[in-house]
């Protein structure tokens, strides 16, 4: 118990400094590539000079500081949960959580279901290779994976124009009046929930089901899965009780960093959609040379990446008995 404890206990410390590296890299980036100077300055009327920049000083974004002391600065706030304020003065904190919070439904909605149906999909091509059955899905994740997001979103919205003119109900919605976590029916919740999660969900079940099927035929090339036929066990039994399970802890390995790339990988669909989270945020912020902003953004993403890491890691002897020896 005591080995297992120092084991977890160093994962955490792993990922604690891969969170603070990620965070202090995302703020470096912000804080050199983008000028909030220029923007306050391009605004009409145009602001005084030393209003902006006793503007700048109170946001912690001077230019005339150096660099590192404005990140010594912003670390500190940050260790206290202060991510500081946006150019327009709005607390960075309670939208990073707005925000945040409609990704994190988004993604685990369509990453869930997208990481479900590729793991059935790809356990399904890998049991008969080459047969008709695995070249369709072949071929329709290809596809899938070749078309980008905001084409697939387009040709969703199409499609779901057309059902609710023939239903003559708004089955599927997108506007943008609607903000995720505002106040509303279930159902009208889901109507918006479903394109951009179908979208997701689709190019995560691409990936996954091309990334189990490789796991798959690799496991069951190996010899002990081979001697385990060889002994007369039923080929569906080997695949369900014995390849299924090994290939299921690399595969939410995979999984996990997929769902952590895609808090701020959504942009495309949440921007198509409507969907007001973290993505479409961080597009607008970078827009705007919000440093905050986009921080907070690099700082929430790297927490998650080092978040579900650890979990993965933690998963790992669970679902792969070889893994604990």
């Amino acid at each position: 118990m005591l080995r297992e404890g120092l084991v977890v206990l160093r994962r955490c410390l792993g990922r604690m400094v891969i969170a603070v590296a990620g965070a202090s890299l995302a703020y470096f980036a912000a804080t050199l590539a983008l000028d909030p100077r220029a923007s306050m300055e391009s605004r009409s009327p145009r602001p005084p000079r030393a209003a902006v920049s006793a503007r700048l000083a109170s946001l912690g974004l001077d230019d005339r500081v150096p660099p590192a002391r404005r990140y010594a600065a912003w670390a500190s706030r940050v260790a206290r949960g202060d991510f500081g304020a946006t150019l327009d003065g709005m607390p960075v904190r309670g939208e990073l959580l707005r925000r945040a919070g409609a990704s994190l439904r988004l993604v685990a909605a369509g990453g869930g279901v997208g990481w479900a149906g590729g793991v059935l999909l790809g356990a399904v091509g890998a049991s008969r290779p080459r047969g008709v059955l695995d070249r369709l899905i072949t071929a329709g994740a290809l596809v899938t994976m070749a078309v980008p997001a905001f084409a697939l979103a387009v040709l969703l919205q199409t499609a779901a124009q057309g059902v609710n003119a023939w239903t003559g109900a708004p089955v599927f919605a997108w506007t943008g009046e609607y903000t995720p976590g505002a106040a509303g029916s279930a159902a009208d919740r889901l109507r918006h929930l479903l394109l951009p999660a179908t979208v997701l969900a689709l190019g995560q079940a691409a990936m996954c089901a091309r990334y189990q099927r490789g796991l798959m035929l690799d496991a069951l090339s190996s010899d002990w899965l081979r001697a385990a036929l060889a002994r007369g066990l039923r080929r569906r039994t080997v695949l369900r009780r014995h390849a299924l399970r090994v290939t299921l802890a690399p595969m939410t390995t995979f999984a996990a960093y997929g769902f952590a790339a895609l808090l701020t990988g959504t942009a495309v669909t949440e921007k198509t959609f409507a969907w007001h989270g973290l993505g479409e945020w961080l597009i607008d912020s970078i827009a705007a040379d919000d440093v905050n902003a986009v921080a907070a953004c690099g700082c929430a993403t790297a927490m998650t990446v080092a978040l579900v890491g650890l979990l993965a890691d933690l998963a790992h002897p669970a679902l792969d008995p070889r893994a604990r020896s």
